[in-house]
């Protein structure tokens, strides 16, 4: 597989092996993600949506016989699994609003609630994170397990300045680049707030006051996070 920018197909490079041309993929799976030529994420999204309508179908059959919390636990046993596994690489994609529409559903089939109805409290009374919240909270834990990765900013200067916490953002011009999980990741833990930030070096208290902070705002979008 050659990889391409949307303002560059013209790549024909030929790899030749005992004088065979080997042929070129538009996609290809590595471990258990689907990659293709311009990763943009859209064939892995397209792949697990009818793994996750079927687990949507799953949960609505057993719906008469069950009780909330089973249906839940049914829930993270089976759609979580599949939506938030590799969210960090796909999670910031447009096309996962099509992975966030099946996840409303699901959340509407458990608590018996029409489409009109908004999904912000239902999330919320269920203690689930909505996708978008999913991708901030695993971004986030993947920051702070990997911190030897990036660069405070008081490794940068010796100021004692409020944003002393924050991370080292790098140049970037490439869209693709900025949507990745260095940069996307370090942008995201720069607008936490102070007292998240502080206590990061402590995963235990920053996973639980991540979460809470998470699912009392319940964010449908990265923008909606960012304007808070």
């Amino acid at each position: 597989m050659q990889f391409e920018t949307k303002a560059n197909k013209e790549n024909n490079t030929q790899i030749l092996y005992n004088n065979k041309t080997i042929a070129t993929a538009k996609s290809i799976k590595f471990l258990g993600l689907t990659l293709n030529t311009t990763l943009n994420w859209k064939h892995h999204i397209s792949e697990l949506m009818p793994r996750l309508n079927k687990a949507c179908y799953a949960i609505r059959s057993i719906k008469l016989f069950m009780s909330p919390n089973v249906l839940r636990s049914t829930y993270f046993s089976y759609a979580h699994s599949i939506m938030s596994y590799g969210l960090i690489f796909w999670g910031n994609s447009t096309d996962s609003d099509d992975i966030f529409e099946i996840q409303k559903r699901i959340i509407r089939i458990i608590m018996n609630s029409n489409k009109n109805v908004s999904c912000k409290e239902l999330f919320k009374n269920l203690n689930i994170l909505l996708l978008q919240s999913q991708y901030i909270y695993s971004i986030l834990l993947f920051i702070t397990k990997n911190k030897d990765q990036f660069s405070p900013i008081s490794h940068m200067h010796t100021i004692n300045t409020r944003h002393n916490n924050n991370l080292y953002v790098p140049a970037a011009n490439l869209t693709l680049y900025r949507k990745g999980v260095y940069y996307s990741g370090i942008k995201i833990f720069n607008h936490l707030p102070t007292t998240i930030k502080n206590i990061s070096d402590d995963k235990n208290k920053f996973q639980i006051a991540l979460k809470k902070f998470l699912l009392n705002n319940s964010f449908y979008s990265l923008e909606e996070y960012f304007n808070t």
